[in-house]
């Protein structure tokens, strides 16, 4: 087994992959894709069977890996899934498609849709970029003129789709989400991310990581997620709703996963090469 890493930045994640690969016998070759280059009428100048895709950048983490895919390597996680995976409207329709239980959403076109949108779904409501991490420019709206303010800064804003509007219901869970990993075929480790100062609970803004005790409808759900989206190695946001029960917010196709380490003790790279060798054995 040959295995290429692709990354911007070898951040915990990475360097663990790249450890447990070599506890395991298994050559990999980091792969720093700001120094990287295909000539795409040529063979890839790179002995490996399969790439694990951990770019920061969406757009280098997409393209590249369709250059990989078209050299024919095995790349997890594919394009299409990176692609679902970055667009919160794509990732949305297609869960929704699925009968998979999301969030209240809409998409607006301009600012007058976009306030009577937020009427139908009720404030408060959450205005979310349509790609991007993290919890940045995440914002919730509790009326109309809050609303209007961040509808202008959004428009003013640098973000590629800045004229449109991804406007969700504002959930009342308790003050964390839960972080699940589906890796191959299972769903073996997951976390709750608790923030009692913020409604938001992404761990990049303060949220505690505790360990998460996973029950069969979690796990039913997330496989059905793997179904609908694809990909082998996906991590996955869920709300906790009071009456409709679990809502699944977003998908992760490059996710982090240091914390789910720390407070759970479980070996996410080690499952994760594990599941690659089996799939490229197939």
């Amino acid at each position: 087994m040959k295995l290429g890493i692709a990354y911007d930045f070898l951040r915990w994640e990475e360097n663990d992959i790249i450890n447990e690969a070599k506890n395991r016998q298994i050559k990999i070759t980091p792969i720093y894709l700001k120094d990287f280059f295909v000539n795409i009428n040529d063979g890839l100048n790179l002995d490996i069977n399969a790439v694990i895709q951990r770019g920061v950048s969406h757009s280098r983490a997409y393209t590249s890996t369709i250059l990989f895919e078209s050299k024919l390597l095995f790349v997890v996680n594919p394009s299409r899934v990176l692609e679902v995976c970055e667009n919160k409207i794509y990732t949305t329709a297609i869960l929704a498609k699925n009968n998979i239980p999301v969030p209240r959403t809409g998409i607006a076109y301009n600012r007058d849709e976009a306030i009577k949108l937020a009427q139908k779904i009720g404030y408060p409501v959450v205005i979310k970029p349509v790609n991007g991490s993290w919890g940045r420019m995440v914002a919730k709206a509790d009326d109309e003129n809050s609303l209007k303010s961040l509808l202008e800064y959004q428009e003013y804003s640098n973000a590629l789709f800045k004229n449109i509007f991804y406007i969700q219901e504002y959930v009342r869970k308790p003050n964390r989400d839960i972080r699940i990993f589906v890796i191959g075929d299972e769903v073996p480790v997951g976390i709750y991310r608790v923030n009692e100062k913020d409604w938001r609970t992404n761990t990049a803004l303060g949220a505690r990581a505790e360990p998460l005790k996973i029950d069969d409808k979690l796990i039913d759900l997330s496989l059905k997620v793997k179904e609908s989206v694809g990909g082998l190695f996906l991590g996955i946001d869920i709300f906790e709703d009071p009456s409709r029960g679990y809502l699944v917010d977003e998908v992760n196709g490059i996710p982090e996963y240091k914390n789910t380490v720390r407070v759970t003790g479980f070996n996410v790279s080690g499952k994760l090469l594990e599941k690659i060798v089996e799939a490229v054995k197939r």
